[in-house]
């Protein structure tokens, strides 16, 4: 395993919104669940005011793990998840809030909620009864083609995940302030002709998506008031749209909405303008070629350091048509500590030269080996960040 140190290169080894922020002290408070009351700890360090305070000791989700064979790609998952908390921000504060993953929906309901709605002959075929019948997908009566059967009701709902926020009382008791939902919703359908046969694909435009996943929506609100937990708590359902199994890049969310306490229906849907682009790739180009110009002359640059190597490949964020974060990584071979020093001195001026100074950037270099270095530069900081790993 590589052992790790910092190199001065006549910048400050700072990483803007990681510096833990002091607080006062960890502090005890008293968390109501369920008819009964548990003593919990507010940590006493927040890595950055982007992030939530976490209560202690930690408390997995109901239902852990599910994303994880759900989603077609690891971006998804990470952007599934840290995408719903940006959304969290918009209603629930993270002065005020507390995060939890979700204890409400276990493995089981959204297991449930994710199969397709069964006709009265499946279910008698299936031994169900009424009650099983939850699918908030579309029937599949298994008659007739399978290709324009497939084509007709894709599955649409790939995922549910539940965040929990909680609310601090003058007395020093926490409960559950509010709830987000995000709906992660194909972009693509997959499925099989036949048992074990090959993978075909039919593709869900985007109108379509957000239809179908506006209807699910409505019908997951409805069900969450029917829980004891959820009966008269703020809800929040967000919108996610998972990309193909092939991307490189992770999808997004399109559009969430925010339910009061006392609402049983959903009134105005809110868009959200986030998209993710490779860099340089021809969509970019077309629809922000000004930043793949300024990525082009980077990469031009970290080319010319090493003779006939060409493997500089950037991910984009973009929110509000804005870029707001740059992803960089490098595969390449060092030879040599010393090697691998030069080079990134060498990135670093190249980061700070290249870049305007409202977006992040971070610079990862690998090899076979794995990790060889980091830089980061973050929105509005002088300073970069820089490791080298050994």
């Amino acid at each position: 395993m590589k052992k790790s140190f910092f190199v001065g290169l006549g910048v400050a080894i700072l990483l803007a919104g990681c510096a833990p922020q002091f607080d006062d002290g960890e502090e005890e408070i008293v968390q109501d669940k369920a008819e009964k009351t548990e003593k919990a700890i507010i940590p006493k360090y927040q890595i950055s005011d982007d992030y939530y305070k976490m209560l202690l000791p930690f408390e997995a989700s109901q239902a852990r793990g599910l994303v994880v064979s759900n989603l077609n790609t690891r971006y998804d998952i990470e952007e599934f998840e840290t995408g719903l908390m940006r959304i969290s921000q918009k209603d629930f504060n993270q002065d005020k809030y507390y995060f939890k993953e979700g204890q409400v929906l276990n493995s089981s309901t959204i297991s449930k909620w994710l199969e397709r709605k069964y006709t009265d002959e499946q279910l008698d075929k299936k031994k169900l009864k009424a009650s099983d019948n939850l699918g908030l997908n579309p029937v599949d009566t298994q008659k007739g083609d399978v290709k324009t059967r497939n084509e007709k009701n894709p599955i649409y709902l790939a995922h549910i995940l539940e965040h929990d926020y909680l609310i601090k009382n003058k007395d020093n008791q926490v409960s559950l302030g509010g709830v987000v939902i995000g709906l992660a919703l194909n972009s693509v359908h997959y499925y099989q002709k036949e048992e074990y046969g090959a993978t075909y694909d039919t593709s869900i435009s985007d109108q379509k998506l957000e239809s179908e996943g506006k209807k699910i929506a409505a019908e997951v609100l409805k069900r969450l008031r029917k829980t004891d937990e959820l009966k008269d708590v703020p809800i929040t359902i967000a919108l996610f749209k998972q990309v193909e199994k092939s991307s490189v890049i992770p999808g997004n969310f399109i559009s969430f909405t925010h339910v009061n306490k006392d609402g049983n229906s959903i009134g105005k849907w809110e868009n959200v303008d986030e998209k993710y682009y490779v860099l340089p790739s021809t969509t970019a180009e077309k629809e922000h070629r000004d930043d793949v110009t300024m990525f082009k002359k980077f990469k031009q640059d970290v080319e010319e350091y090493f003779p006939n190597f060409n493997g500089v490949v950037g991910r984009a964020f973009y929110v509000d048509e804005q870029l707001q974060d740059l992803n960089i990584e490098i595969p390449i071979q060092f030879y040599g500590n010393s090697e691998a020093i030069g080079f990134t001195q060498y990135l670093t001026g190249l980061v700070m030269e290249h870049f305007p100074d409202y977006v992040s950037v971070q610079v990862s270099v690998t090899s076979v080996n794995g990790p060889e270095a980091l830089v980061v530069k973050k929105a509005g900081e002088d300073e970069p960040f820089v490791h080298i790993y050994k």
